[in-house]
């Protein structure tokens, strides 16, 4: 009887640690696209239709095929730019332009500008509504969002957000989420109506910056500079959890069918956090991309992350003008890092 007791119990065993380790992730660095070109970086935007990755470089915009590596186009002569927009069902894409206050429009299967429209101050974030059709620049020096109806190339309205905005998603249903990172909140819009609908506080958050969203349940992922992810339901607006990141977090995603929520950390690592259930949250697993890899787009057919990152050399000497001067980045060293399951 004993025996059998003993073989029952190693059995149950067996089958847990058979389950977790099913359940628990396995991503790593898979591969690494050398692309090269000058400029910084920041937003990047991945095209699921066509399977290309829009990576904003400062000056102009790289256009990559996520398969091959190799570079599609580039999108020239722009000013400090920050992210890319695509209204896919329109054929039209949006760039915004932070040292010029414009948004460039650019057609999606030719890749050339097709109008500029003038924006709030220091336009960052940028997102296409599809409930709306219409595009929001979210403006980091004027606190507002900039509303544009992209096939009229026309300002429809401009949006105080009372405070400077940061990352925004949509549910595509008229509900647009924006973090604000100067007030530790996040801001909600009525896409029908653009107005403000509701301003909530994230709860033990200081500088929200990557905000996602799983539609499905309904929740916020806001990625915070005190190295924590907090999770609000998107409805109330009330914080359900929280989790720890890694630090110096810039961006955020979901996979909703993986069931995972990512941060990418400056640090040079990935944070993946498991949604056990809509309301539980836990970290998986961190897995080590690059120094600077910070920002992030997500490909939830495939279960892939894109980052991009460069090397750096040493940095010059302090002088009174830049007592913190950056390093200059190595020629030819940019490149997309690729995060997979294994």
């Amino acid at each position: 009887m004993k025996s059998k007791l003993i073989v029952l119990l190693a059995f149950t065993l067996l089958l847990t640690l058979t389950a977790f380790a099913a359940d628990a992730p396995k991503y790593q660095v898979t591969n690494r696209f050398e692309v090269g070109g000058d400029g910084g970086w920041d937003y990047l935007t991945y095209d699921g239709e066509a399977a290309r990755l829009f990576i904003t470089r400062g000056t102009h915009v790289q256009i990559v095929d996520t398969a091959t590596g190799k570079l599609l186009g580039d999108i020239p002569d722009l000013q400090g730019v920050h992210g890319v927009a695509l209204a896919s069902d329109l054929g039209i894409g949006a760039i915004s332009n932070g040292k010029a206050n414009t948004a460039t429009l650019f057609d999606l299967k030719t890749l050339k500008k097709t109008g500029e429209v003038k924006t709030g101050n220091k336009p960052d974030a940028i997102l296409y509504d599809p409930a709306s059709h219409l595009v929001f620049t979210f403006n980091g020096a004027s606190n507002n969002t900039t509303v544009i109806d992209p096939a009229k190339a026309a300002v429809v309205s401009t949006i105080d957000l009372g405070g400077a905005p940061e990352f925004a998603v949509t549910d595509k249903k008229g509900h647009i989420f924006v973090n604000i990172e100067d007030k530790n909140e996040l801001v909600e819009i009525d896409s029908a109506k653009l107005a403000v609908f509701a301003h909530w506080p994230l709860t033990g958050c200081d500088g929200p910056t990557g905000l996602a969203l799983d539609r499905k349940n309904q929740r916020l992922f806001s990625v915070c500079a005190n190295g924590i992810m907090t999770v609000l339901d998107a409805v109330s607006g009330k914080l359900v959890a929280t989790a720890p990141i890694g630090k110096h977090p810039d961006a955020a995603g979901y996979d909703g069918k993986a069931g995972y929520a990512f941060s990418s950390n400056g640090d040079g690592t990935l944070t993946v956090i498991r949604q056990e259930t809509p309301d539980k949250y836990s970290v998986a697993q961190t897995v080590p991309t690059a120094t600077g890899a910070r920002t992030l787009a997500v490909d939830g057919k495939s279960h892939t992350i894109y980052l991009v990152t460069a090397k750096f050399g040493e940095p010059p000497a302090a002088t009174a003008a830049q007592p913190h001067p950056r390093p200059a980045m190595l020629p030819g060293s940019f490149a997309v890092i690729v995060v997979s399951e294994k």
